[in-house]
Protein backbone atom coordinates (compact mmCIF):
# COMPACT_ATOMS: atom_id res chain seq x y z
CA UNK A 1 0.00 0.00 0.00
CA UNK A 2 1.45 3.22 -0.67
CA UNK A 3 2.04 5.70 1.73
CA UNK A 4 0.19 8.75 2.29
CA UNK A 5 0.60 11.88 3.81
CA UNK A 6 -2.82 13.77 4.49
CA UNK A 7 -4.30 13.88 1.10
CA UNK A 8 -0.84 13.56 -0.81
CA UNK A 9 0.33 10.30 -1.69
CA UNK A 10 4.16 9.59 -2.04
CA UNK A 11 5.28 9.66 -5.41
CA UNK A 12 8.32 7.49 -7.67
CA UNK A 13 10.59 8.78 -10.00
CA UNK A 14 13.38 10.17 -7.52
CA UNK A 15 16.82 9.31 -6.89
CA UNK A 16 17.86 10.86 -3.42
CA UNK A 17 20.91 10.95 -1.76
CA UNK A 18 21.78 11.60 1.94
CA UNK A 19 24.50 13.93 3.37
CA UNK A 20 25.67 14.49 6.74
CA UNK A 21 27.56 17.63 8.65
CA UNK A 22 28.88 20.74 6.99
CA UNK A 23 31.96 18.62 5.72
CA UNK A 24 30.20 16.85 3.32
CA UNK A 25 26.50 19.19 3.15
CA UNK A 26 28.68 22.93 2.17
CA UNK A 27 30.77 21.65 -0.53
CA UNK A 28 27.87 19.80 -2.61
CA UNK A 29 25.56 22.84 -2.38
CA UNK A 30 28.68 24.63 -3.92
CA UNK A 31 28.96 22.10 -6.37
CA UNK A 32 25.18 22.07 -7.17
CA UNK A 33 25.52 26.10 -7.71
CA UNK A 34 28.27 25.76 -9.98
CA UNK A 35 26.46 23.22 -12.17
CA UNK A 36 23.85 25.70 -12.42
CA UNK A 37 22.88 26.33 -16.00
CA UNK A 38 19.42 28.33 -16.13
CA UNK A 39 18.64 29.52 -12.61
CA UNK A 40 19.46 28.65 -8.47
CA UNK A 41 16.89 28.90 -6.13
CA UNK A 42 17.76 29.45 -2.87
CA UNK A 43 15.80 29.97 0.62
CA UNK A 44 17.96 30.29 3.73
CA UNK A 45 17.45 30.75 7.52
CA UNK A 46 20.84 31.85 8.05
CA UNK A 47 23.05 33.37 5.71
CA UNK A 48 26.18 34.76 7.70
CA UNK A 49 28.82 36.91 6.24
CA UNK A 50 31.13 35.38 7.77
CA UNK A 51 33.96 33.02 5.98
CA UNK A 52 30.81 30.40 4.40
CA UNK A 53 28.75 33.14 3.75
CA UNK A 54 30.75 35.16 1.65
CA UNK A 55 32.11 32.07 -0.25
CA UNK A 56 28.26 31.13 -1.61
CA UNK A 57 27.69 34.95 -1.61
CA UNK A 58 30.78 35.02 -4.00
CA UNK A 59 29.76 31.92 -5.85
CA UNK A 60 25.95 32.66 -6.53
CA UNK A 61 27.32 36.18 -7.74
CA UNK A 62 29.03 34.84 -10.44
CA UNK A 63 26.46 32.96 -11.75
CA UNK A 64 24.24 35.99 -11.94
CA UNK A 65 26.99 37.69 -13.23
CA UNK A 66 27.00 35.39 -16.08
CA UNK A 67 23.50 35.25 -17.05
CA UNK A 68 21.57 32.82 -14.79
CA UNK A 69 18.05 33.93 -13.16
CA UNK A 70 20.08 33.70 -9.52
CA UNK A 71 16.88 34.48 -6.54
CA UNK A 72 17.75 34.29 -3.24
CA UNK A 73 15.15 34.48 -0.15
CA UNK A 74 17.09 34.93 3.96
CA UNK A 75 15.17 35.16 6.84
CA UNK A 76 15.86 38.62 8.54
CA UNK A 77 16.10 37.27 12.36
CA UNK A 78 18.17 34.27 11.10
CA UNK A 79 20.13 36.12 9.47
CA UNK A 80 20.20 39.48 11.25
CA UNK A 81 24.22 39.21 12.05
CA UNK A 82 24.94 39.36 8.64
CA UNK A 83 26.79 42.31 6.61
CA UNK A 84 23.96 43.91 5.10
CA UNK A 85 26.70 45.40 2.16
CA UNK A 86 27.18 41.50 1.22
CA UNK A 87 23.55 41.22 0.33
CA UNK A 88 24.00 44.58 -1.45
CA UNK A 89 26.83 43.41 -3.70
CA UNK A 90 24.88 40.37 -4.49
CA UNK A 91 21.79 42.54 -6.05
CA UNK A 92 24.86 44.49 -7.80
CA UNK A 93 26.08 40.96 -9.58
CA UNK A 94 22.36 40.69 -10.86
CA UNK A 95 21.14 38.31 -7.61
CA UNK A 96 17.57 39.20 -7.09
CA UNK A 97 17.80 39.12 -2.95
CA UNK A 98 14.68 38.95 -0.89
CA UNK A 99 15.10 39.65 3.06
CA UNK A 100 11.62 38.14 4.72
CA UNK A 101 10.08 39.79 7.31
CA UNK A 102 12.66 42.93 7.99
CA UNK A 103 13.09 44.07 11.67
CA UNK A 104 12.97 45.54 14.14
CA UNK A 105 10.01 43.76 16.05
CA UNK A 106 6.85 46.46 16.38
CA UNK A 107 4.21 45.31 18.68
CA UNK A 108 1.26 46.26 16.47
CA UNK A 109 3.03 43.93 13.58
CA UNK A 110 4.18 41.13 16.39
CA UNK A 111 2.16 38.50 14.43
CA UNK A 112 3.55 38.84 11.37
CA UNK A 113 7.36 39.65 12.42
CA UNK A 114 6.70 36.44 14.59
CA UNK A 115 6.43 34.19 11.59
CA UNK A 116 10.20 33.43 10.36
CA UNK A 117 11.38 32.07 7.29
CA UNK A 118 13.12 28.37 8.63
CA UNK A 119 13.63 26.95 5.19
CA UNK A 120 16.92 25.78 3.92
CA UNK A 121 16.42 24.26 0.39
CA UNK A 122 18.60 25.14 -3.06
CA UNK A 123 17.28 23.96 -6.55
CA UNK A 124 18.81 24.17 -9.30
CA UNK A 125 17.48 24.46 -12.78
CA UNK A 126 14.35 22.97 -11.55
CA UNK A 127 16.10 19.40 -11.58
CA UNK A 128 18.55 19.19 -8.50
CA UNK A 129 17.02 20.39 -5.05
CA UNK A 130 18.75 20.17 -1.89
CA UNK A 131 16.96 20.49 1.78
CA UNK A 132 18.16 19.94 5.13
CA UNK A 133 19.14 21.90 8.23
CA UNK A 134 22.07 23.21 7.33
CA UNK A 135 22.57 27.06 7.56
CA UNK A 136 24.96 29.05 5.48
CA UNK A 137 27.65 30.03 8.35
CA UNK A 138 30.55 29.05 9.89
CA UNK A 139 29.02 27.14 12.87
CA UNK A 140 27.86 24.16 10.00
CA UNK A 141 32.15 24.31 8.54
CA UNK A 142 33.83 21.31 9.89
CA UNK A 143 36.16 22.23 13.30
CA UNK A 144 39.13 21.23 11.18
CA UNK A 145 38.62 24.80 8.74
CA UNK A 146 37.50 26.65 11.83
CA UNK A 147 33.87 26.08 12.09
CA UNK A 148 32.14 24.85 14.89
CA UNK A 149 31.27 21.29 13.03
CA UNK A 150 27.44 21.20 14.19
CA UNK A 151 25.66 18.15 13.22
CA UNK A 152 23.05 18.48 10.49
CA UNK A 153 21.50 16.31 7.60
CA UNK A 154 20.30 17.49 3.82
CA UNK A 155 19.00 15.13 1.20
CA UNK A 156 19.86 15.80 -2.64
CA UNK A 157 16.91 15.41 -4.63
CA UNK A 158 16.36 14.38 -8.64
CA UNK A 159 12.76 13.61 -9.43
CA UNK A 160 9.26 15.46 -9.24
CA UNK A 161 9.81 16.45 -5.97
CA UNK A 162 12.45 19.29 -7.15
CA UNK A 163 9.71 21.01 -8.83
CA UNK A 164 7.70 21.05 -5.42
CA UNK A 165 10.72 22.28 -4.07
CA UNK A 166 10.74 24.91 -6.89
CA UNK A 167 6.98 26.03 -6.19
CA UNK A 168 7.52 26.12 -2.78
CA UNK A 169 10.40 28.66 -3.00
CA UNK A 170 8.30 30.88 -5.82
CA UNK A 171 4.49 30.80 -3.76
CA UNK A 172 6.98 32.46 -1.24
CA UNK A 173 9.32 34.93 -3.11
CA UNK A 174 6.34 36.31 -5.53
CA UNK A 175 4.02 36.83 -2.50
CA UNK A 176 6.67 38.48 -0.84
CA UNK A 177 8.06 40.26 -3.89
CA UNK A 178 5.24 41.10 -5.91
CA UNK A 179 8.07 39.44 -8.53
CA UNK A 180 5.60 37.18 -11.20
CA UNK A 181 6.31 37.56 -14.66
CA UNK A 182 9.81 37.14 -14.06
CA UNK A 183 9.67 34.01 -12.92
CA UNK A 184 8.64 31.34 -15.69
CA UNK A 185 6.02 28.49 -14.52
CA UNK A 186 7.54 25.28 -13.22
CA UNK A 187 8.31 22.77 -15.54
CA UNK A 188 7.16 18.71 -16.37
CA UNK A 189 8.70 16.94 -13.33
CA UNK A 190 11.11 14.58 -14.30
CA UNK A 191 10.82 10.92 -13.47
CA UNK A 192 14.66 9.53 -12.21
CA UNK A 193 14.71 6.72 -10.45
CA UNK A 194 12.29 4.18 -8.48
CA UNK A 195 12.22 6.06 -4.43
CA UNK A 196 8.97 6.99 -3.35
CA UNK A 197 9.10 10.88 -1.76
CA UNK A 198 7.01 13.69 -1.56
CA UNK A 199 7.61 17.25 0.33
CA UNK A 200 6.11 18.54 2.93
CA UNK A 201 5.21 22.68 3.57
CA UNK A 202 3.24 24.49 6.13
CA UNK A 203 3.19 27.80 4.70
CA UNK A 204 -0.52 27.92 4.17
CA UNK A 205 -3.33 28.48 7.40
CA UNK A 206 -4.66 25.21 6.86
CA UNK A 207 -1.35 23.04 6.14
CA UNK A 208 0.18 24.16 9.31
CA UNK A 209 0.73 20.76 10.76
CA UNK A 210 0.79 19.30 8.03
CA UNK A 211 4.70 17.58 9.00
CA UNK A 212 3.84 17.02 12.33
CA UNK A 213 1.06 15.04 10.88
CA UNK A 214 3.27 13.05 8.46
CA UNK A 215 5.08 12.36 11.74
CA UNK A 216 2.23 11.32 13.73
CA UNK A 217 1.14 8.99 10.83
CA UNK A 218 4.68 7.41 10.65
CA UNK A 219 4.66 6.57 13.94
CA UNK A 220 1.16 4.91 14.19
CA UNK A 221 2.10 2.73 11.39
CA UNK A 222 5.53 1.79 12.91
CA UNK A 223 5.95 -2.08 13.67
CA UNK A 224 10.01 -2.29 14.52
CA UNK A 225 11.39 0.96 14.92
CA UNK A 226 11.16 4.73 15.63
CA UNK A 227 14.26 6.67 15.58
CA UNK A 228 14.31 10.39 15.99
CA UNK A 229 17.06 12.58 16.17
CA UNK A 230 15.67 16.46 16.85
CA UNK A 231 17.87 20.03 17.74
CA UNK A 232 14.34 21.49 19.42
CA UNK A 233 11.91 18.84 20.93
CA UNK A 234 8.86 19.83 22.37
CA UNK A 235 6.45 18.03 20.88
CA UNK A 236 2.57 18.36 21.53
CA UNK A 237 0.42 15.66 23.05
CA UNK A 238 -0.42 13.90 19.87
CA UNK A 239 3.27 13.58 19.05
CA UNK A 240 3.90 11.81 22.77
CA UNK A 241 0.62 9.63 22.75
CA UNK A 242 1.76 8.30 19.39
CA UNK A 243 5.51 7.60 20.83
CA UNK A 244 3.99 6.05 23.93
CA UNK A 245 1.71 3.90 21.50
CA UNK A 246 4.17 2.72 19.32
CA UNK A 247 6.09 1.47 22.75
CA UNK A 248 2.84 0.00 23.70
CA UNK A 249 3.22 -2.05 20.77
CA UNK A 250 6.61 -3.47 20.80
CA UNK A 251 8.21 -1.10 18.69
CA UNK A 252 12.08 0.13 19.57
CA UNK A 253 11.44 4.01 20.25
CA UNK A 254 14.53 6.03 20.58
CA UNK A 255 15.12 9.87 20.86
CA UNK A 256 18.16 11.43 20.60
CA UNK A 257 18.54 15.19 21.36
CA UNK A 258 21.12 17.59 21.88
CA UNK A 259 23.41 17.80 25.60
CA UNK A 260 24.69 20.92 24.35
CA UNK A 261 22.14 23.01 22.25
CA UNK A 262 22.55 26.65 20.69
CA UNK A 263 19.57 27.68 22.39
CA UNK A 264 19.61 26.83 26.49
CA UNK A 265 15.85 28.09 27.36
CA UNK A 266 14.72 25.68 24.57
CA UNK A 267 16.78 22.58 25.89
CA UNK A 268 15.24 22.91 29.21
CA UNK A 269 11.62 23.07 27.78
CA UNK A 270 11.85 19.89 26.40
CA UNK A 271 13.80 17.86 29.49
CA UNK A 272 10.40 18.41 31.67
CA UNK A 273 9.01 16.19 29.11
CA UNK A 274 11.75 13.72 29.94
CA UNK A 275 10.08 12.03 32.66
CA UNK A 276 6.82 11.39 30.60
CA UNK A 277 8.79 10.01 27.92
CA UNK A 278 10.62 7.82 30.08
CA UNK A 279 7.63 6.66 31.77
CA UNK A 280 5.67 5.10 28.61
CA UNK A 281 9.18 2.96 27.59
CA UNK A 282 10.70 5.60 25.20
CA UNK A 283 14.67 5.57 25.14
CA UNK A 284 15.85 9.57 25.53
CA UNK A 285 19.42 10.02 24.78
CA UNK A 286 21.44 13.10 25.00
CA UNK A 287 24.22 13.59 22.41
CA UNK A 288 27.20 16.01 23.59
CA UNK A 289 30.17 15.72 20.95
CA UNK A 290 29.44 18.99 19.17
CA UNK A 291 25.82 21.18 18.84
CA UNK A 292 22.99 18.57 17.41
CA UNK A 293 20.88 20.30 15.48
CA UNK A 294 19.36 17.83 12.85
CA UNK A 295 15.76 16.90 12.10
CA UNK A 296 15.67 13.84 11.00
CA UNK A 297 13.94 10.01 11.74
CA UNK A 298 12.91 6.76 10.69
CA UNK A 299 9.99 4.71 11.18
CA UNK A 300 10.54 1.42 9.55
CA UNK A 301 11.01 2.09 5.92
CA UNK A 302 10.07 5.56 5.95
CA UNK A 303 12.08 8.52 6.97
CA UNK A 304 12.28 12.38 6.59
CA UNK A 305 14.84 14.91 6.76
CA UNK A 306 14.06 18.40 6.85
CA UNK A 307 14.13 22.16 8.98
CA UNK A 308 11.08 20.96 10.86
CA UNK A 309 11.67 20.80 14.60
CA UNK A 310 9.09 18.73 16.74
CA UNK A 311 8.26 21.93 18.62
CA UNK A 312 5.50 24.50 18.51
CA UNK A 313 7.48 27.56 17.31
CA UNK A 314 7.79 24.81 13.90
CA UNK A 315 3.72 24.09 13.82
CA UNK A 316 2.63 27.50 14.25
CA UNK A 317 4.78 29.95 13.50
CA UNK A 318 7.85 29.15 11.59
CA UNK A 319 7.87 28.58 7.35
CA UNK A 320 9.25 25.27 7.68
CA UNK A 321 10.08 22.12 4.67
CA UNK A 322 10.43 18.46 5.04
CA UNK A 323 10.53 15.65 2.31
CA UNK A 324 8.93 12.33 3.20
CA UNK A 325 10.62 9.25 2.05
CA UNK A 326 9.79 5.49 1.86
CA UNK A 327 12.64 3.49 0.62
CA UNK A 328 14.47 0.86 3.11
CA UNK A 329 17.51 1.19 1.54
CA UNK A 330 17.49 4.93 2.66
CA UNK A 331 15.95 4.36 5.80
CA UNK A 332 18.05 1.74 6.75
CA UNK A 333 20.80 4.45 5.39
CA UNK A 334 19.52 7.11 7.91
CA UNK A 335 18.84 5.05 10.72
CA UNK A 336 22.67 3.58 10.89
CA UNK A 337 23.59 7.48 10.67
CA UNK A 338 21.22 7.56 14.37
CA UNK A 339 22.36 4.17 15.74
CA UNK A 340 25.71 5.72 15.53
CA UNK A 341 24.77 8.68 17.40
CA UNK A 342 23.22 6.65 20.11
CA UNK A 343 26.53 4.79 20.46
CA UNK A 344 28.34 8.20 21.13
CA UNK A 345 25.31 9.30 23.20
CA UNK A 346 24.77 8.99 26.94
CA UNK A 347 21.40 7.83 27.41
CA UNK A 348 19.21 9.00 30.34
CA UNK A 349 18.78 6.80 33.16
CA UNK A 350 15.05 7.17 34.70
CA UNK A 351 16.42 6.98 38.19
CA UNK A 352 18.59 9.49 37.96
CA UNK A 353 16.70 12.02 36.57
CA UNK A 354 14.08 11.23 39.25
CA UNK A 355 16.44 13.28 41.73
CA UNK A 356 17.80 15.85 39.62
CA UNK A 357 18.30 19.42 41.21
CA UNK A 358 15.49 21.47 42.28
CA UNK A 359 17.04 24.57 40.44
CA UNK A 360 17.02 22.96 37.62
CA UNK A 361 13.59 21.30 37.68
CA UNK A 362 12.36 24.93 38.45
CA UNK A 363 13.82 26.43 34.95
CA UNK A 364 12.47 23.23 33.19
CA UNK A 365 9.05 24.59 34.10
CA UNK A 366 9.48 28.20 33.96
CA UNK A 367 10.53 27.63 30.05
CA UNK A 368 8.23 24.67 29.24
CA UNK A 369 5.13 27.41 30.29
CA UNK A 370 6.89 29.22 27.56
CA UNK A 371 6.94 26.61 25.18
CA UNK A 372 5.06 28.28 22.26
CA UNK A 373 7.76 31.00 21.73
CA UNK A 374 10.55 29.59 22.08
Amino acid sequence: MAWRSGSAELVPGHRISLLHDGERCLPAMLEAIESAQREILLEMYWFDSDATGRRFAAALSAKAAQGLRVCVTYDAFGSWEADRAMFAQMRAAGCKVHEYRPLPFLPWHFRLTNQRNHRKLLVIDAQLGMLGGTNLADAWAPVSQGGQGFRDDMVRIEGPAVVQMRDIFLATFRSETGQRRSLPPSPAPSLIGETRALVLSNDRRGHRRVIERAYIAAIRRARTRVLIENSYFIPSFAVRRALAAAVSRGVDVRVVLPFLSDVLIASYATRRLYGYLMAHGVQVYEWGQRVLHSKIAVADDWCTVGTHNLDYRSFLHNLEVNVVIEDAALAGELAARIERDVAESRRVDPVSWKYRPLMQRLLEVIFYRFRRWL
